[in-house]
């Protein structure tokens, strides 16, 4: 099992879902420069929901997922804040900073999911944080 999380650019050849990154981000970005940051996440959401719908890309918000365990389903599942391309995670934050505790969420959203790709965005400071997770 691979996990990376990257925080510059690497080579970009080797970037999972480079084209369709770019998109998610670019539309955070005038997200966050519309509104700015200090919002719940959930105004960032629904602005996130308008740009997706507006621009024709294919999402969900808050798509359900199960979680398995051994031969059972768990009573428990979780939602991802979005699932854009029917293949990347979007996790919206509206905080300090993205911590560790937010990828090792994201980790365990990909296994359960079994995408690839999880974007962390974070709207709550005056820049736009991102952190891309490949799993």
């Amino acid at each position: 099992m691979k996990i990376s999380v990257i925080r510059g650019s690497k080579n970009m050849t080797d970037v999972i879902f480079k084209d369709e990154s770019f998109i998610i981000i670019g539309i955070c970005m005038e997200v966050h420069k519309q509104l700015g940051h200090g919002f719940l996440e959930v105004v960032y959401k629904d602005a996130l929901e308008y740009e997706f719908r507006k621009s024709g890309i294919s999402y969900e918000r808050e798509k359900l997922y199960e979680v398995k365990y051994k031969d059972i389903t768990l009573k428990h599942c979780y939602y991802a804040d979005f699932i854009v391309f029917d293949k990347i995670i979007l996790e919206v934050k509206s905080c300090a900073g993205i911590v560790d505790e937010f990828v090792i969420r994201t980790i365990n959203y990909l296994k359960a999911s079994e995408c690839k790709l999880g974007l962390i965005v974070n709207f709550g400071r005056t820049s736009l944080e991102t952190k891309r997770v490949v799993y």
